[in-house]
């Protein structure tokens, strides 16, 4: 298992995952940006799960982002943004690397437990960033954790002053 998968940031900052984890909760698809073979981005929606202590990305068999994450493994999820003008709930993206998981009962595992049905490609999130953007008074309010940094907070109010931590 990874060291930096959804247990190890759930361990890490309890408060901040639950944050982020009822966020996705929200709405059943978001959208999942990869790498094309080019290098430009391709952006999909996508259904997540959260099981296990991983954060797992599910996909058609042979569809584009699953090929893309084959080839380059590097990934950035964001929230639906809902209904509505604003998003009281704030905005939340994950970036990290998608690693396959092509163990047959590890695969098996996941479809009766989720409905799934196969064939599909399943890929377990290894997360380098986690971020959250929300509005706290006039102050727009980023949090963001890495592996390497932990948790920071930068504030940022309407009068564009710069920002600040904490």
């Amino acid at each position: 298992m990874t060291t930096n998968n959804w247990a190890a940031f759930e361990q890490a900052e309890p408060e901040f995952a639950a944050t982020v984890r009822a966020r996705f909760a929200q709405y059943p698809h978001h959208v999942l940006a990869t790498l094309r073979k080019d290098g430009s981005p391709r952006v999909a929606g996508l259904n997540t799960e959260f099981r296990g202590g991983e954060l797992w990305l599910g996909m058609m068999p042979e569809s584009r982002k699953a090929k893309d994450l084959q080839r380059d493994p590097r990934f950035a999820l964001h929230t639906n943004p809902g209904a509505g003008e604003t998003m009281p709930d704030g905005d939340v993206r994950i970036s990290g690397r998608a690693v396959e998981v092509v163990d047959p009962p590890e695969q098996h595992r996941f479809a009766e437990e989720t409905g799934t049905e196969h064939p599909f490609h399943l890929f377990r999130a290894e997360l380098t960033e986690v971020v959250h953007i929300g509005v706290d008074g006039d102050d727009l309010v980023i949090r963001a954790w890495t592996p390497a940094r932990g948790l920071r907070t930068l504030r940022r109010g309407t009068d564009d002053e710069p920002p600040r931590e904490g």
